[in-house]
């Protein structure tokens, strides 16, 4: 598909994201990132999906569709896989301090490649495990769309969601039966429902507190 055809597609879904606002820099930064990521996907089957107007749907809008609850400082995204939410989001909030998290070597050497490449300061690709990885500071917001399961992403995350962390679990349909499931030593502030310009499918945030 044309360049062109993207950044229109891209346009016209983000103007469709509540309650956010994206500048001519930044919608061309989610391009390069995107071209980026069709590039390297083609060596190292980075994602599943394949088509470039696709991946402008569930990629990109579908990762900038939390950005309205991301409203904090220091951010881990954990199984980032090729970025995702991650690079979006450090996009769209450049005050964002987002560590890319993921066990894989040539998903870290891609985001590595998109920070020299985009000049984004502020991701830091890790390759480690979420269970083992042990940062130097906290975080105030630990998400991931990689985890299948609400209770497992709790306990791989708990050493790191001391204080005032909330771990944001990125989910398709609501998740009723994972939420029955979720250990006492967890808490759900709010199931949000979250609006992807584009996508005829169910999306949801499930934004949860470790009680200490």
């Amino acid at each position: 598909m044309p360049d062109e055809s993207l950044a229109e597609a891209l346009h016209g879904g983000l103007l469709e994201l509540p309650g956010c606002s994206f500048s001519s820099a930044q919608e061309a930064a989610l391009l390069a990132y995107l071209a980026l990521l069709q590039r390297w996907n083609r060596a190292y089957n980075l994602t599943a999906v394949k088509d470039p107007l696709e991946m402008v749907v569930r990629h990109l809008l579908d990762s900038l569709s939390v950005l309205p609850w991301v409203n904090r400082d220091r951010l881990l995204d954990a199984g980032t896989g090729a970025g995702l939410p991650g690079v979006p989001l450090a996009i769209a909030r450049p005050g964002l301090e987002a560590t890319l998290l993921d066990s894989a070597g040539k998903k870290i050497r891609f985001l590595n490649h998109v920070r020299r490449e985009l000049g984004l300061e502020n991701i830091v690709p890790v390759q480690a495990r979420l269970e083992t990885f042990t940062p130097g500071s906290a975080y105030d917001i630990i998400i991931s769309r990689a985890f299948t399961d609400l209770s497992a992403f709790a306990r791989a995350a708990r050493h790191l969601a001391a204080g005032p962390a909330r771990l944001f679990a990125m989910k398709g349909r609501y998740p009723q039966s994972e939420l029955r499931e979720i250990p006492d030593w967890v808490r759900i502030e709010s199931v949000e429902k979250l609006t992807v310009p584009g996508l005829q499918e169910d999306r949801h945030l499930v934004i949860m507190t470790v009680i200490q």
